[in-house]
C-alpha cells in the first residue's frame, strides 16, 4: 500500500501537534498585537464509531466484530435477509451505515462498547498520545488486537498519528496472519490425508482380524463336536493350529504398525514444538535487532551532532549553533553528572543562551524546582540520571509553568547537543496540511 487511506499525521518536514510545544521554545516571539492561537480541544469525550474518519471503519468493523454478531444486527435496521446475505454484503452495509450513522450506527458503537468494556477502562488511564501508543503496542505484543484497537481508535486523547501507526500496525499483521494460516492449512492438509489412510488401513486389519475371530470360533466349534473318525479330528486340529498362528501373526503385525504410528506421531509433535520455540526465538531476536537499530540510529545522529559542534569558526568558538540561536533563551537541566555541567553551561553560552542546573534532589532542594522553571525557555533531563520522583514533578511543574520539556537518552554532552540543534534545524513553519487521501480499501 503506496499511502495509507487517510490524511497522514504530518508532512515531511512538518511538525506534528505534539511536537509543536517543544519547537515553540526556539520559534520566533509572537507579533504583539497579532493573532492569538487557537486554544487547544480539551475535551475528554470519546468520539463516536460515526464521527471517526470514514477510511477506518472498514478496519474497525472487520476487526472488533464477527460476521455472526453483524448477521445478528445488521438485518434488524436494514432489508438485507441475514441468512441469504453474504459474508461481504453484511460487511459492506455495516460499514455503509457506520459512516452515515443512525440507528445501525448506535447499535454497533454499542455492541463494541459492550464487549471492549474492559479494554475501555484500561486505556482511560492514558492521558496523551505516547500512553495510548504503549498501551497498543502492549496489547499487540501479547495478540490481544480488536479491544486495543477498538479503544485506541476511541479514545479522547488518540491523534491521527497514533491512529495512522494502529492501522499500520493491524495491515501489515493481516499479512503475516494469512501466510501462517496458509502454511498451517497445507500442513493440516497432509497431516488429515495422512491420517484418513491410517485410519482405512486400520480399519482393513479390523475387518481381517473380525473374520479371523469368526473363523477361529468356528474352527473351536468345529473341534468340540465329537468326530467319527479320527484322520477328520486331526485335520481339524491342524487347521485350527494354523488359525490360531495366522492370529498371531496378524496380532504381531498390527502390534507393530501402531508402535510405528505412534513413533510418527511423537516426531510430529516434538517437530511443532521445535517450530514454535524457533518462531519465539526469531521473535526475539527481531525485537533484539531493531533495539539494536534504535540505538545505533540515536549513536550515529549523536556522533554528527559532534562532529558539528567540534568545528571551530573564525574565532575558534563552537558553531554547532549560530551564535545568537539561544540569545535570550534559558534552559533548565535537571539531573545529569556534575562533571558535565560545566561543558553544558560552555556550549549553552556559546550560543547566547543561559543554563540553570538543579541536580534532582541530591544536593538541591527539589522545593527549589519550581522556582527555577518559572520563567524557563525549555526544560531537559536525562533518563538515566535522574530518579522518578523527580522527573514526575518536573512534568508537573513544566505543565503548571507551560514550559516545553525533553527527554534525553543519557546525561552525556553529544545527547545534549543532538537535540539543542535538533530542535532549532526544526523551528521552520508548519507546511500546508496534506489532502485527504481517496483511496478505499475495498475499491481501491
Amino acid at each position: 500500500m503506496h499511502a495509507p487511506p487517510f490524511r497522514l499525521a504530518r508532512a515531511p518536514g512538518a511538525a506534528t501537534p505534539d511536537e509543536a510545544p517543544h519547537l515553540r521554545a526556539f520559534a520566533p516571539a509572537p507579533v504583539c498585537c497579532g493573532p492569538s492561537p487557537a486554544e487547544p480541544d480539551r475535551s475528554r469525550r470519546r468520539p463516536r464509531l460515526a464521527e471517526l474518519d470514514a477510511h477506518l471503519h472498514c478496519s474497525i468493523i472487520g476487526t472488533c466484530l464477527s460476521t455472526h454478531e453483524l448477521r445478528k444486527l445488521v438485518p434488524k435496521y436494514t432489508a438485507l435477509d441475514g441468512q441469504r446475505a453474504s459474508d461481504l454484503e453484511i460487511h459492506h452495509t455495516a460499514v455503509e451505515r457506520a459512516i452515515q450513522g443512525g440507528a445501525l450506527s448506535k447499535a454497533l458503537q454499542k455492541a463494541l462498547d459492550t464487549r471492549y468494556a474492559g479494554a475501555l477502562r484500561r486505556f482511560s488511564a492514558a492521558r496523551d498520545a505516547d500512553a495510548v501508543l504503549a498501551l497498543w503496542n502492549e496489547a499487540r505484543a501479547s495478540g490481544d488486537i480488536p479491544p486495543a484497537y477498538w479503544a485506541l481508535m476511541t479514545h479522547p486523547a488518540t491523534t491521527m498519528a497514533v491512529r495512522q501507526a494502529a492501522f499500520g500496525d493491524l495491515h501489515m499483521l493481516s499479512h503475516l496472519v494469512g501466510a501462517a494460516n496458509r502454511a498451517d492449512l497445507r500442513r493440516l492438509v497432509a497431516l488429515e490425508e495422512e491420517n484418513a489412510a491410517l485410519q482405512a488401513k486400520i480399519e482393513r486389519q479390523q475387518m481381517r482380524l473380525n473374520e479371523m475371530s469368526r473363523e477361529r470360533d468356528d474352527a473351536r466349534k468345529a473341534l468340540d463336536e465329537p468326530s467319527a473318525r479320527p484322520e477328520a479330528q486331526d485335520d481339524e486340529a491342524r487347521g485350527a493350529v494354523e488359525w490360531h498362528a495366522r492370529l498371531a501373526a496378524l496380532q504381531e503385525a498390527l502390534a507393530a504398525r501402531n508402535a510405528r504410528l505412534a513413533l510418527q506421531t511423537s516426531r510430529r509433535e516434538a517437530a511443532e514444538q521445535r517450530a514454535t520455540a524457533d518462531a519465539s526465538t526469531l521473535h526475539t531476536l527481531r525485537t533484539q535487532l531493531d533495539e539494536a537499530h534504535a540505538l545505533i540510529d540515536a549513536l550515529r545522529a549523536e556522533a554528527h551532532a559532534m562532529e558539528r559542534a567540534t568545528q571551530p569558526d573564525d574565532d575558534d568558538a563552537p558553531r554547532a549553533l549560530p551564535r545568537e540561536a539561544l540569545k535570550g533563551r534559558r534552559i533548565v537541566y535537571v539531573g545529569g553528572r556534575p562533571g558535565s555541567n560545566h561543558a553544558l553551561r560552555r556550549w549553552v553560552a556559546a550560543a547566547g543562551g543561559e543554563l540553570t542546573v538543579h541536580d534532582g534532589g541530591l544536593e538541591d532542594r527539589k522545593g527549589l524546582l519550581a522556582a527555577a522553571l518559572a520563567g524557563a525557555d525549555l526544560a531537559v533531563f536525562p533518563v538515566d540520571c535522574i530518579d522518578h520522583d523527580s522527573m514526575a514533578t518536573l512534568k508537573r511543574v513544566c505543565e503548571r509553568h507551560r514550559v516545553s520539556w525533553h527527554a534525553l537518552r543519557t546525561a552525556s554532552l553529544a545527547s545534549f547537543v543532538e537535540l539543542m540543534m535538533r530542535l532549532h534545524e526544526n523551528a521552520a513553519p508548519a507546511l500546508a496540511a496534506v489532502p485527504v487521501s481517496r483511496f478505499c480499501l475495498r475499491h481501491g
